[in-house]
């Protein structure tokens, strides 16, 4: 076997497929991780905005748990935006990488339209006025 006959490891089914693999990590995290800024962004909005309406129970319920499960759940909120990678991966795989740039930008917004929504309700749950 010449070297010009594939004796590169990259050669290989296995080595164009870590290629593309990594390929696709690294355009998957140069699209998302910028975008995670915009999520906590809007996450945070959120928790100021229900702040904000619900202060008076806030400042009485305001202690060292509280921020601290919201720092929780703040951190969990990011572990759940991971879960977008798997999404972005999957596309990215069937083949379907050239159309997925508006799928993207959807899922981006109702991505972060569903958190918002999640974080409004557990703050109404932690401040305690769910029947308002």
């Amino acid at each position: 076997m010449t070297a010009t006959q594939g004796s590169s490891p990259n050669s290989t089914p296995t080595g164009r497929f870590v290629d593309r693999a990594t390929a696709y990590v690294a355009d998957a995290l140069r699209y998302w991780e910028p975008k995670r800024l915009v999520y906590n962004l809007a996450l945070a909005l959120v928790l100021i905005a229900d702040a904000l309406a619900h202060w008076p129970v806030l400042r009485d319920k305001l202690s060292t748990n509280l921020v601290l499960g919201l720092f929780v759940l703040a951190v969990l909120a990011n572990v759940c935006y991971c879960a977008v990678y798997i999404v972005d991966l999957f596309v990215q795989f069937s083949g379907l990488r050239s159309a997925w740039g508006k799928g993207r930008v959807v899922l981006l917004t109702i991505g972060t339209a569903f958190a918002a929504v999640v974080t409004h309700f557990f703050l109404l749950g932690i401040f305690g006025n769910l029947g308002e």
